[in-house]
């Protein structure tokens, strides 16, 4: 025999040799499921687990989706602009806050204001102008501390002006102007009302000097000239009365003396009479009647002058502040009437929804927990509850948990009426805030605790009697077993809280959760999981 044959021989005893060796192990070996199967089945019994002394918390759990409240797209009037809407700075960057009065943008050089208010701008708001817009900016002003006159007046006033003014002086640019023409028109009202107070004075002058009468000096002239006349009478009449050789009685000097008297008397009266200046007066009443014109004239020019509200400078937001979730402008892009960013409400929420009747457990501000995607948890508050949840529908991004919340209700029921639960975080570093926006989180919603540790059995464990009343069964430690009617109480996490109303039940004591054992025994009806199942 040659090597290869011998070869051959031996590598074919060793391949029957394994053989058999192979097939005597497998008879000896079993699998855990034959072990099992040829094991004689338990004997039946009851399953117990003891009565344990342990607090209660019920909890609402839902999921739900991380978002700012209420988004709105941000658009600009230019349509007053004349000229290309080129944005010239003062562009948010995403997650920046806008409060009102701040600039947040700037357009053509001017800037884009925020103030509060629900109603849209749709028209340059200026001097006589009234309506709800201008009540809506005299509130928004007033929000802000500056004074724009009657809030509850609907017009346009010089003290609504006034504010627009104060506005534009607060937030550093120059305020409006109501145009070159109009600038031009009150100047010219300026001067007409400088020239006719002019000619007012001088009228007014006028009349007085023609009031006055002639000079002083003729005045004295016409007194001295009566004086005169009076002694030359006075001494013709003394000659008279004592007629004497040098000095003999002369009628007819008396008669010239009393003439001259006379006329001298006259011209004097003639002089103090008050001159005709019936056409000093005309004048001066023509020039008060052309400065009240030219006043008037002013008056109505400086009303068109009044600063007025662009309505291509201020954008109206409720609920200011608010974050500015995107933009989609940036220095050097032209506005033409689409939006030029999306901000929403500052406030993060957490938005989901739980069954009809999980929502009757909750309440506006109750604690919750919520958990973060990296497994930390924060607190927040329960801020809205109702209104139908749109993701219902499609099956939502809720579920609901605790006993007593819907356990009877089916499936289906509880998917068609689902109730919207808005959350809002407490507390957020900002990176937490940018982590978690967009993303879907769980909400546990803590409804309802024990005060301290009470008594409690698993669900499993109570039984209903005849007459509706609960009872758990107490099993001794000989096997005998005694029903105690019980009082329940919270329940939550397969547990609920129970004290004995007949006959006695104590922590440590075992109760029955079902049976055990023999290929006869039925399954356990109850359904539940035992604590050891839950676990």
């Amino acid at each position: 025999m040659d090597r290869s044959t011998r070869t051959i021989a031996i590598l074919a005893v060793t391949a029957v040799v394994s053989l058999g060796a192979g097939l005597g192990l497998g008879r000896l070996v079993q699998s855990p499921a034959e072990a099992a199967a040829a094991a004689a089945p338990p004997e039946a019994g009851l399953i117990t687990v003891p009565v344990e002394l342990r607090s209660l918390t019920n909890d609402v759990v839902l999921r739900g989706d991380v978002l700012y409240e209420d988004p709105v797209q941000v658009t600009v009037e230019t349509g007053d602009l004349g000229g290309p809407a080129v944005v010239t700075g003062q562009v948010p960057v995403p997650g920046a806050t806008i409060s009102a009065g701040d600039v947040m943008l700037e357009v053509g050089g001017r800037p884009v204001v925020a103030l509060d208010g629900e109603l849209p701008v749709y028209r340059t708001l200026r001097a006589g102008v009234s309506g709800p817009d201008v009540v809506q900016l005299k509130e928004a002003l007033a929000g802000l501390g500056i004074d724009a006159g009657d809030v509850t007046s609907p017009v346009y006033d010089a003290r609504a002006a006034a504010g627009v003014e104060a506005l534009y002086a607060r937030v550093g640019y120059p305020a409006p102007s109501p145009g070159e023409d109009v600038a031009a028109a009150e100047d010219a009202a300026r001067d007409a009302l400088r020239f006719a107070q002019d000619q007012l004075t001088q009228a007014r002058a006028d009349l007085g000097r023609a009031q006055a009468g002639g000079p002083r000096s003729e005045q004295v002239r016409l007194q001295a000239e009566v004086d005169s006349a009076q002694y030359r009478l006075d001494v013709a009449r003394a000659a008279c009365a004592t007629p004497s050789p040098e000095v003999p009685c002369d009628r007819g000097a008396v008669i010239d003396a009393e003439g001259a008297l006379a006329v001298a008397v006259a011209a004097r009266a003639e002089g103090q009479t008050a001159p005709d200046t019936s056409a000093e007066r005309s004048a001066v009443q023509a020039a008060e009647r052309a400065v009240g014109e030219a006043q008037a004239d002013l008056a109505d020019t400086l009303t068109d002058a009044m600063t007025p509200m662009p309505a291509g400078e201020v954008v109206f937001l409720d609920a200011l502040p608010r974050r500015v979730d995107s933009v989609e402008v940036r220095r050097g892009s032209t506005v033409s009437g689409s939006p030029v960013m999306s901000v929403s409400g500052a406030t993060l929420q957490v938005v989901g929804s739980v069954t009809a009747a999980d929502a009757a457990l909750l309440t506006v501000d109750a604690p919750v927990v919520i958990q973060l995607p990296d497994g930390a948890e924060v607190g927040g508050t329960v801020a809205e509850i109702g209104g139908e949840d749109p993701a219902a529908a499609s099956g939502g991004a809720g579920e609901g948990d605790g006993y007593g919340a819907g356990g009877g209700e089916d499936a289906g029921a509880q998917d068609r009426g689902r109730t919207r639960v808005v959350v809002v975080p407490g507390d957020l570093t900002e990176e937490q805030r940018f982590t978690i926006q967009g993303m879907n989180v769980r909400v546990t919603v803590p409804v309802g605790s024990t005060a301290g540790d009470v008594l409690a059995v698993p669900i499993a464990a109570l039984d209903t009697g005849a007459a509706g009343e609960a009872r758990v069964e107490v099993v001794a430690d000989d096997g005998s077993s005694e029903v105690v009617v019980v009082r329940t109480g919270l329940a939550a996490g397969g547990y609920v809280e129970v004290s004995a109303v007949d006959g006695s039940l104590e922590q440590g004591d075992r109760v029955s959760v079902g049976v055990a054992g023999g290929p006869d025994a039925d399954e356990d009806p109850s359904g539940e999981d035992t604590p050891e199942d839950e676990a």
